[in-house]
């Protein structure tokens, strides 16, 4: 017999729906922490997990960093074990603690740094982003940093957060980061890179930077480049791996050899498992 529970549920609301304790143990239904219960075909829905948590938390709680993060559609990369729990702000003051299912910070909140997105309370992109300064590692700050430039913040926009909240924990941290922000960024793992070479002092390189012959025919758009040292970076993802992207790669690199350039090609496994390598073979081809 299938659970009769199909959206989240406290054991008070689930006997106002007629769903007794005993059925609340059904092998289709999870208990995320004390008294707070979803279907299992839903949990691996943010937008569920997230209901379900506010049931039990309190009514001013907002839902913050990297929850927000996910919800502004922001990639994290480096993430630790915290980012299956939903992550909550409430008033300094408030005697709510964390469970299994949730993190629970305690800061203040003006109206300003509060919005509306998928029906939740969150903080906004620059509110998150300065709650994200206090407990992300620089290179995956940056990598926030660049795609809320790109989609929802101005430099300007994070300036005036910093100066909002320009104390406290992350605070040298975001002023550190913020001026490495790019919104020309095309991935969390160029961002992480970036980051490694500016603490390696390897000069900054060009993003997005568009390559073509001597004779002015257009080769394509490079993630990385340093155009006066003829070096360029490529990121390969996932789709890469398609045989027809694979083939293609191919064929772009030999054109940009012939054309006297040097190209090194990186996965995140690279990036993300070896960085010293990584900087010392850009080291390396840039001749420093």
């Amino acid at each position: 017999m299938r659970s009769r529970l199909t959206s989240p549920a406290t054991r008070s609301t689930a006997a106002l729906r007629g769903i007794s304790t005993w059925q609340l143990r059904h092998r289709d239904v999870v208990r995320l922490s004390r008294d707070t219960y979803i279907p299992r075909t839903e949990l691996r829905e943010l937008p569920v997990r997230i209901a379900a948590i506010l049931l039990t938390a309190p009514p001013t709680a907002v839902v913050s960093h990297l929850t927000a993060a996910s919800l502004w559609g922001v990639q994290v990369p480096m993430r630790g074990q915290d980012d299956v729990r939903i992550h909550l702000t409430v008033e300094t003051g408030s005697a709510v603690r964390g469970r299994s299912d949730r993190v629970i910070h305690r800061s203040p909140l003006v109206p300003e740094e509060v919005t509306t997105r998928l029906g939740f309370s969150l903080t906004t992109p620059e509110r998150t982003w300065r709650d994200l300064a206090s407990v992300l590692a620089p290179a995956a700050l940056l990598a926030v940093t660049d795609q809320l430039l790109q989609f929802w913040c101005s430099p300007r926009d994070l300036a005036r957060q910093l100066e909002r909240r320009p104390t406290g924990r992350g605070s040298a941290r975001a002023r550190t980061v913020m001026p490495l922000g790019d919104r020309r960024a095309d991935s969390p793992m160029e961002s992480v890179l970036r980051w490694l070479l500016h603490v390696a002092g390897i000069p900054a390189p060009e993003l997005q930077f568009r390559i073509s012959t001597a004779s002015g025919e257009f080769i394509g758009i490079t993630d990385m480049a340093w155009p006066g040292r003829k070096v360029l970076v490529e990121f390969d993802g996932n789709v890469h791996r398609d045989r027809q992207v694979f083939v293609n790669d191919l064929r772009r690199q030999n054109r940009l050899i012939a054309e006297g350039w040097t190209v090194l090609r990186f996965t995140s496994a690279d990036v993300y498992g070896r960085p010293d390598e990584v900087v010392a073979a850009i080291r390396r081809a840039l001749g420093l």
